[in-house]
């Protein structure tokens, strides 16, 4: 049987190691956002690890859900290349995800497949 620490020996603990942590209360949603998506988790558990001074912040627990990134940026770019193409928005958003969003080798991968 595996016996369980009591949270204020964990704290000792970690203060004799040079580590804090602080419990954030009352969080409800925690959102991280990358150039393509955006990842969102409602009702977590947050807590905030400090260790020789650096902070570190632990993200537990909740519901994680996972949404596309329609950022007007996002949205400026597949028009662009769109534009510069001459293809559908669709054709210049498939051709953004492919490249890896690099605009200049989607409007070229886009010009090859057009071109005979």
């Amino acid at each position: 049987m595996q016996r369980r620490m009591n949270p204020r020996e964990a704290n000792r603990m970690m203060a004799k190691m040079g580590m804090q942590v602080q419990q954030v209360e009352d969080v409800t949603r925690v959102v991280i956002e990358s150039a393509s998506k955006k990842i969102i988790i409602d009702e977590p558990e947050v807590a905030i690890v400090t260790v020789q001074g650096q902070k570190v912040y632990q993200v537990g627990g909740g519901r994680a859900r996972e949404e596309g990134a329609s950022s007007p940026t996002v949205q400026d770019d597949v028009q662009l290349v769109a534009t510069q193409a001459g293809v559908s928005v669709e054709e210049a958003a498939n051709a953004l995800k492919q490249s890896g969003g690099d605009l200049a080798q989607a409007i070229i991968l886009l010009k090859q497949k057009k071109s005979p």
